[in-house]
């Protein structure tokens, strides 16, 4: 099997599950471990950016706590 089968059979293994892909990602589980997750890169980057860019990660982790979880 080389690279492309794989490729494809991941594809079709997505496809075959993608609401419970997309339920797994939209559970309060998900939305606790990412917020866990996101918060603590959003607080390890401010520690080593200047702080004119503080807002810039809000912004971006904002978008991503957004994308991942049942809560906006």
């Amino acid at each position: 099997m080389g690279l492309d089968d794989l490729v494809n059979k991941g594809k079709e293994l997505f496809e075959q599950n993608k609401d419970k892909v997309e339920g797994a990602l939209k559970s309060d589980q998900a939305e606790e471990i990412s917020d866990k997750v996101i918060d603590g890169v959003a607080g390890a980057a401010k520690k080593v950016l200047p702080e004119n860019l503080h807002d810039k990660v809000d912004s971006a982790r904002d978008a991503a706590d957004g994308a991942i979880g049942n809560e906006k």
